[in-house]
């Protein structure tokens, strides 16, 4: 079967340029306040060679804030490594959880500022699908960012992930403007159906449970 790699692949770069710019500018707020209480640690120092009163208690909220960062710091940089290292991957088994899980922390900034809350029901046990991750990302990805335009006034969207005989499908739930129609007036555009070809799953709506759905079957084989 031939698959649309022209555009599968503009849609990838996209996808890899906008996760990167983000993870980038997260970095560089850690970074901004950790330089911020190092500025306050440097302030603490020039007072006691000065031989003014300082009391240690003072240094206790300022390290406990750069530990903060630092922790976070670190989860950020173990977001961008699984992420860069899902290029190179090809069709493997995979944890559907985890994968919305990643998609979700690397979409943080996005979904923060767009003041959407994201709800996570996600199948007890891993839900293994054999697929290529990076491609797997950009579906969800474009899923989630049209979902995000999609809730409504409430600004609450359900993840959900369910194991099925025939494989497992995502779904975004409480999508109140698919009711007005508007919403799918321009989705799925050619890179989602590029890709939702390209990893062999169907992408379906439920109007009256509010619904979007992407079903995978187990393995790639067709």
């Amino acid at each position: 079967m031939s698959y649309n790699w022209e555009v599968i692949g503009q849609s990838g770069l996209q996808f890899y340029g906008k996760m990167s710019a983000s993870i980038s500018h997260e970095f560089k707020n850690v970074l901004a306040i950790i330089n911020e209480n190092a500025g306050l640690l440097e302030d603490f120092t020039l007072l006691a060679k000065k031989g003014r009163p300082f009391e240690l208690e003072r240094l206790n909220p300022v390290t406990e804030r750069v530990m903060k960062q630092v922790r976070r710091a670190d989860g950020i940089i173990k977001r961008m490594n699984t992420f860069a290292h899902s290029i190179d991957q090809s069709d493997t088994k995979i944890d559907l959880n985890e994968t919305l899980e990643l998609v979700v922390a690397l979409s943080e900034r996005f979904v923060a500022m767009r003041g959407v809350n994201i709800v996570k029901t996600f199948h007890p046990i891993p839900v293994m699908i054999t697929r290529r991750p990076f491609f797997l990302q950009n579906l969800i990805w474009l899923c989630l960012n049209f979902a995000m335009d999609a809730v409504g006034d409430e600004k609450t969207l359900g993840l959900v992930t369910e194991e099925t005989k025939e494989g497992a499908r995502v779904i975004f739930t409480n999508l109140k403007a698919l009711t007005s129609g508007s919403p799918m007036d321009t989705f799925p555009a050619e890179q989602e159906k590029a890709l939702l070809s390209l990893l062999n799953a169907q992408l379906a709506t439920d109007l009256e449970a509010v619904e979007l759905i992407i079903t995978f079957a187990r393995d790639i084989r067709r």
